[in-house]
């Protein structure tokens, strides 16, 4: 009888804990049901947070070029003798003979509609310059973030999981050293030995420029890619060293977890271990790094694409400066800011799928 009794009292016992099982089809989908609510008020705030950067960026790009102790019109002019009647001309033309506050609102409704003014230098307007340069860019540092991010997370993973030996303290020397040095002294260098060539180095890169104006087909496309080499290597050098240090650093983070001795102790080998447990958890710091560094393949690397003369938006907004073209440079600015924070945004909206953590 006592056998009989012993499950009934253990299951009393349960009920007495768990509480009345909530009826209907609800009750299946519970705790499902708050983590999605969590999830969409976690959206919701990056979205908000996001908006409010977004006219952060709007505001500080008018004011901050305003700052620039230089007049556009008179620069525009080129040092030529211009009278005051035509100099006045000019600034009504580009109303900068406005209130400030009445420039600012004026910037304000156009940059909400896409519309960004006209260019100084280029009379033309700034999106269509900006969409003219895009492409450029996109090519340049785009291959560039594809090399450099994955050679970064490959050299990583085996400079930690190897730590202390030969191939990890030269690897990381390497990286910090490259990390370390300005991206514009490097191109220069670059340019330097296998542009001009220096001893028994010919020359055997373009100084600059995407293109030699004269070839078509797939000798343009060997031309192009010929141009890019030297630039790229310049942004790779740089990007590779980065994500080379966080994704060692991570993965050593992870290295002495409980739960990679609890892998071994089940059998699985050690690169099991390490491709199957400890990289996926070490990836966190390096995925936030790739969308950090994905917004900047829309900004562009202005230093470098100007010390390589390349028709892209950096060196667009290093041509705005030097009048300063205040129209064009705001407009690059507010796209720049843009695409590093939708690509924040879209790693935070992304970064619960990986750490279930996150967002609850």
């Amino acid at each position: 009888m006592t056998a009989d009794s012993t499950p009934a009292l253990v299951k009393q016992a349960d009920a007495d804990t768990d509480g009345p099982a909530p009826a209907g089809p609800t009750a299946a989908r519970g705790p499902r049901a708050r983590n999605t609510k969590a999830y969409l008020r976690y959206v919701a705030a990056k979205i908000a947070g996001a908006v409010v950067s977004l006219f952060a960026v709007l505001v500080t790009s008018f004011f901050l070029f305003r700052l620039i102790p230089s007049d556009p019109v008179k620069q525009m002019t080129g040092g030529r003798r211009v009278s005051a009647e035509q100099l006045q001309s000019l600034r009504h033309q580009f109303g900068l003979d406005q209130p400030m506050w009445q420039q600012f609102t004026t910037y304000v409704g156009d940059a909400l509609t896409g519309d960004f003014g006209t260019s100084f230098q280029f009379h033309a307007p700034v999106m269509d310059k900006i969409v003219e340069a895009l492409p450029a860019t996109l090519l340049l540092t785009g291959t560039a973030y594809v090399l450099y991010s994955a050679l970064g997370i490959w050299l990583g993973t085996r400079t930690a999981w190897r730590n202390g030996s030969k191939s990890d303290r030269f690897n990381t020397a390497l990286a910090l050293t490259l990390y370390s040095v300005p991206s514009f002294w490097l191109g220069l260098l670059l340019i330097i030995v296998f542009s001009v060539g220096v001893g028994p180095i010919p020359g055997m890169f373009p100084t600059g420029g995407l293109e030699s104006g004269n070839e078509t087909g797939f000798a343009y496309v060997l031309d192009v890619a010929h141009h890019m080499v030297l630039p790229v290597i310049t942004l790779v050098a740089v990007g590779y060293a980065q994500t080379l240090l966080v994704m060692r650093s991570s993965l050593l983070d992870e290295m002495g977890s409980d739960y990679l001795t609890t892998a071994r102790a089940k059998g699985l080998r050690d690169d099991a271990v390490r491709r199957k447990h400890a990289v996926p958890n070490a990836m966190l710091p390096t995925f936030t790094l790739m969308f950090v560094n994905l917004g900047h393949v829309v900004a562009g690397q202005i230093l470098v694409e100007t010390v390589f003369s390349w028709p892209g938006l950096g060196g667009l907004f290093y041509q705005g400066l030097s009048v300063p073209d205040l129209p064009l440079v705001q407009g690059l600015f507010f796209v720049f800011a843009t695409a590093v924070i939708l690509a924040n945004t879209l790693a935070d909206l992304l970064y619960p799928l990986l750490d279930p953590r996150v967002g609850r």
